[in-house]
């Protein structure tokens, strides 16, 4: 096996060299207007430190604004009530930039005009970590194949499709890291649980300041702990569930904050237009998923979560199982009734996923044999029931 991950090793690298190849040639006036909203942001910080959360166009005395729009062809680029994706508050008083702080918050840590190059590179070498370790941390031909495939895989998408927005590359690294504390919660149970709950709920709400999208992705951890407690109503599933709660709204402090200071209100966001329309289910929709990329990667994931469950037993990975199926189902169904379509909606619940998965098969010490062995020894009522009831 040592063989083997040394070779893959090397294709894990040799996709990573590639991908820093093509990133070094970006340019950041590229003509997608998000990207111009999120550079703003990033210079709003550098301008003003945290007082950069004030996105309002009265602060636009530098011609900043004005100059990126212009560099891309924007064809009202000197008006900056027509400004792409910003919006009126609901008062009147100004015009704020609609996406959260966060991705503008990581361009803003590399020097202006150089900014969109270091982060995808900075993104990319990390993920690029994370498949090492997953492909390394494995101990059967299972379990190394799936860190093999989903490895390459996931470097591969640090370009395509996450290059379609800049506000998916801190959203990649957030969900491999989530997905490996989740795997870790359930595989090693007891375990600092409550500070592993934390981190994974700090992370699900920071994931919300790249992409107000991203807080779906709690819904299935939000779900799954709240069924625990109504169904055992012990003291650990009600703890657990509030610990959860408190860190996700600790997470979301940088979107509350934003909110604040743009809205007036930091339970209302600037965010509009389409993406906020009410749900309802199209046909158009749905068939553009069904013939995207990201089709075969619900239907892996999905798969992937089904055999986790036959084959992890009745432990911790097979809550796991129930976790990642509800978060799947819940994120899915969102996206399906989305008014709109792109390339890159359900990537993060589907590398959250994926990265769940793997890193429970390689952390967990042989499931698939374990249930091998149960199934041929035949399980005992008495113990099926004990090991249920715990």
């Amino acid at each position: 096996m040592r063989v083997v991950k040394v070779f893959f090793s090397i294709v894990f690298l040799a996709i990573l060299a590639s991908n820093i190849r093509l990133i070094s040639h970006w340019s950041e006036s590229r003509g997608v207007y998000d990207d111009i909203c999120y550079l703003r942001q990033a210079h709003l910080f550098q301008r003003f430190g945290w007082q950069g959360l004030d996105t309002s166009l009265a602060r636009e005395t530098d011609g900043y604004l004005a100059a990126k729009l212009h560099s891309i062809g924007y064809p009202n680029w000197n008006e900056p009530t027509l400004a792409p994706c910003h919006t009126q508050t609901a008062d009147g008083s100004k015009r704020v930039m609609t996406p959260p702080p966060g991705t503008g918050f990581v361009l803003g840590l590399f020097p202006e005009g150089f900014q969109v190059v270091p982060l995808y590179v900075v993104a990319n070498l990390i993920i690029a970590g994370f498949a090492l370790y997953g492909l390394w941390r494995a101990r059967e031909p299972l379990s190394l194949t799936s860190a093999a495939l989903l490895g390459a895989l996931s470097i591969y998408f640090m370009i395509n499709p996450t290059k379609a927005s800049y506000s998916m590359a801190p959203t990649m690294v957030v969900c491999a890291l989530a997905g490996l504390l989740t795997a870790r919660l359930f595989v090693d149970e007891g375990r600092r649980r409550l500070l592993m709950v934390a981190a994974v709920g700090v992370l699900l709400g920071l994931s919300a300041s790249f992409r107000i999208a991203n807080v779906v992705l709690s819904a299935g951890y939000f779900l799954f702990f709240g069924l625990s407690f109504l169904i055992w109503r012990s003291r650990e599933t009600f703890v657990s569930g509030l610990v959860l709660g408190l860190s996700f709204l600790v997470g979301l402090l940088p979107v509350f904050a934003a909110n604040l200071v743009n809205s007036g209100n930091p339970l209302v966001s600037a965010y509009g237009g389409q993406d906020t329309a009410p749900p309802s289910l199209d046909p158009a929709v749905l068939q553009a998923y069904l013939r995207d990329t990201q089709f075969p990667l619900i239907v892996i994931a999905c798969v992937g979560t089904a055999l986790l469950w036959r084959f992890a037993g009745l432990g911790g990975v097979r809550k796991l199982a129930l976790l990642v199926a509800g978060n799947l189902a819940l994120n899915l169904a969102f996206f399906a009734t989305h008014p709109v379509f792109t390339q890159y909606y359900v990537i993060p619940i589907l590398m959250l996923s994926l990265w769940t998965l793997l890193f429970a098969a390689v952390l967990s010490r042989g499931p698939a044999q374990g249930f091998v062995a149960h199934e041929a020894d035949g399980p005992r009522p008495s113990e099926m029931l004990s090991r249920i009831s715990h």
